[in-house]
């Protein structure tokens, strides 16, 4: 197999970029120079924003591929301007999207026919639409695969949600656990998505997927248990409370306590997702101890400091409120 891959150098892009590596498949990379790609890759410099001569030189010099990956979270104009250049030079086109395309309110059990928002030029959901709509448009939809990802961790991670937990944790001493303690989470290791859209491109599925662990495959306590044992923190004491408490004091879910969502409207659309189809299709999941363990090795090679993507906000909670709530809850 010929993979090429929009991107490729960090979190899913290279945990894309190593799996077909392994697999022995010949891999190219376009991306704009700034992280470097794993060895063994042919890499072309450009940009998704101005700058793609590198890839029509090399169409022009007759190259060709099985597959095209595409992580792209901008402006839609890429996603289209990408495909119209390589419809007639690769097969299949597999963009990255995500659950956020489902329009508010999203059901609990909501699977891939569900209501979808507009697409647009700004805001991530319309702009995840509407890259999707474009790769359809050129390369119709028996060519594409519109991956629908969920919250996405594991080693890589430049959003900071899982390394806050564990540098959180490794600090060792009370630490406040949003509950319940047994709230069902959904969520897919980078790694685990890499190996389905792999999967997906050699089988020539079409079509959308919802991409996220099924349902209950984790909850809070058993990531946050994970998260105690993987760092080896000694005299750390996980303080349960209540999301009512916890709300009461500002705090904002899943950005101050990344991850965590009160059971309500909200949970229902992030950790209760229907992923029938693409677990027929072959999706597995690795146990929640591997991906947090397998973090924390990583960020044990970086000194504990996660990389952070520019386009997103910081998520954390400030040590001043949790130690607030912390004292609410008492002895």
């Amino acid at each position: 197999m010929k993979l090429l891959i929009l991107g490729g150098t960090e979190f899913v892009g290279r945990a894309v970029t190593e799996d077909a590596l392994a697999r022995g498949w010949d891999v190219t990379v376009f991306h704009r120079g700034n992280h470097a790609p794993p060895p063994g890759v042919t890499a072309l410099h450009g940009d998704r924003v101005g700058d793609l001569s590198a890839l029509a030189d090399a169409v022009r010099d007759g190259a060709r591929w099985d597959v095209v990956l595409d992580t792209w979270s901008g402006a839609p104009a890429a996603v289209r301007e990408a495909a119209q250049l390589l419809a007639d030079h690769a097969d299949r086109y597999v963009y990255v999207s995500s659950r956020s395309v489902y329009a508010d309110p999203v059901p609990a059990h909501q699977a891939e026919d569900g209501v979808l928002v507009e697409p647009g030029d700004e805001g991530y959901a319309h702009v995840k639409r509407g890259g999707e709509k474009a790769a359809v448009e050129v390369f119709g939809e028996d060519r594409c695969v519109l991956v629908r990802a969920g919250l996405i961790v594991g080693p890589g991670e430049n959003i900071g949600r899982l390394p806050w937990w564990l540098n959180r944790i490794a600090l060792g001493g009370p630490v406040l656990a949003p509950g319940p303690r047994d709230l069902p989470l959904q969520y897919i290791d980078a790694r685990d998505l890499a190996v389905w859209m792999l999967d997906a491109a050699e089988q020539g599925l079409s079509g959308p997927y919802n991409l996220i662990s099924p349902q209950g495959h984790a909850t809070m306590g058993e990531l946050l248990d994970s998260c105690v044992r993987a760092t080896g923190a000694t005299g750390v004491e996980l303080r349960w409370a209540e999301p009512e408490l916890i709300l009461s004091h500002g705090i904002v879910p899943w950005m101050d306590l990344p991850v965590w969502v009160p059971p309500g409207e909200d949970h229902d659309a992030i950790h209760r997702a229907d992923v029938t189809k693409a677990v027929a299709s072959g999706l597995r999941c690795r146990p929640v101890a591997e991906t947090v363990a397998d973090t924390w090795a990583w960020l044990g090679t970086l000194g504990g400091v996660a990389p952070q993507r520019t386009d997103r906000p910081v998520v954390g909670l400030a040590p001043d409120i949790e130690a607030k709530v912390l004292a609410a809850l008492g002895s």
